[in-house]
């Protein structure tokens, strides 16, 4: 849009000093030039990935446990793929991988045994994914740190009603999205400041930041 309108403007104003052939050339040289600083601007700004409501409420929440000792890094990606994670969080109860969703408050969130749905539409595909980004970030950051680090996947929900407290479905925790920072409380496994800082220091290198 912006390219035809500079490209016409330039063709008009050298057609009333000149001619319409100079004009015309005008137009097709306008064109050109605008389509080649478009496309050298975008390809010099990268397009930073812009959060989600749910991922800001989730971000919000996890501001608020900062004083309790844990870390959170937002939207890392899973190299080699295009997934990510919304949240990676470490603290003293163990190691947490977050992906905040946004649902339509019209329809139910429903269980069944290894099933979740919302309304009518299976999310099985959203546990498979959630289960399979915890894994990776445990494998890769278990190598790079030289021992064992378990990344415990969550769907924390916001919109519809979810009428359990927490539910393990296919391996993955799903709860009301309000409820993140108490089930971050809920886990066992106890990790010393120096281990959660490590352990986020190394995230941050083999996570990158998703774009």
């Amino acid at each position: 849009m912006a390219r035809g309108v500079i490209a016409v403007a330039a063709g008009l104003v050298v057609t009333v000093l000149f001619n319409w052939r100079l004009g015309l050339t005008a137009l097709v040289l306008a064109a050109i030039a605008h389509t080649v600083y478009y496309a050298r601007r975008q390809s010099s700004i990268p397009a930073w990935r812009k959060p989600s409501a749910a991922e800001r409420r989730t971000e919000r929440q996890l501001r608020g446990l900062e004083k309790a000792g844990y870390r959170a890094l937002h939207a890392r990606a899973i190299p080699g793929s295009e997934s990510s994670i919304d949240h990676l969080v470490a603290g003293p109860t163990g190691v947490y991988a977050i992906d905040s969703e946004g649902w339509d408050t019209r329809l139910p969130v429903r269980s069944m045994p290894n099933k979740l749905y919302h309304g009518p539409f299976s999310k099985k595909d959203r546990l498979t994914e959630a289960a399979w980004e915890a894994k990776q970030a445990s494998e890769l950051i278990s190598q790079a740190l030289g021992t064992d680090i378990d990344v415990r996947p969550s769907l924390a929900i916001y919109g519809p009603t979810v009428p359990w407290d927490i539910l393990k479905i296919l391996g993955v925790d799903v709860f009301t999205g309000r409820k993140v920072r108490k089930w971050l409380r809920k886990g066992t496994k106890e990790l010393a400041p120096s281990e959660i800082d490590r352990i986020m220091d190394i995230a941050e290198r083999v996570l990158p930041p998703k774009y």
